[in-house]
């Protein structure tokens, strides 16, 4: 799953030229990603470590990457 969120980000940079502070992801995706960050304890170091504001959406069946203004607290959950 990280190497998969590193590809889509330098996808993202090389496209648009600047790297995405947003991630949206399906709550599935998100245990599997957690699962493999176990390391990492909370939500707000997760944020940290991956340098983005994390979204969690049914709707996303598939991870995917934004740039957003908004300098969000916390994750929302749609």
């Amino acid at each position: 799953m990280l190497s998969f969120l590193i590809q889509i980000a330098n996808e993202f940079e090389r496209e648009h030229g600047y790297r995405p502070n947003v991630l949206y992801i399906s709550p599935q995706h998100f245990k599997i990603l957690q699962s493999a960050l176990s390391e990492i304890k909370g939500l707000e170091a997760l944020t940290r470590f991956l340098g983005m504001e994390i979204v969690l959406s049914d709707e996303s069946c598939q991870p995917h990457l934004a740039w957003s203004t908004i300098e969000w607290k916390r994750a929302v959950v749609v």
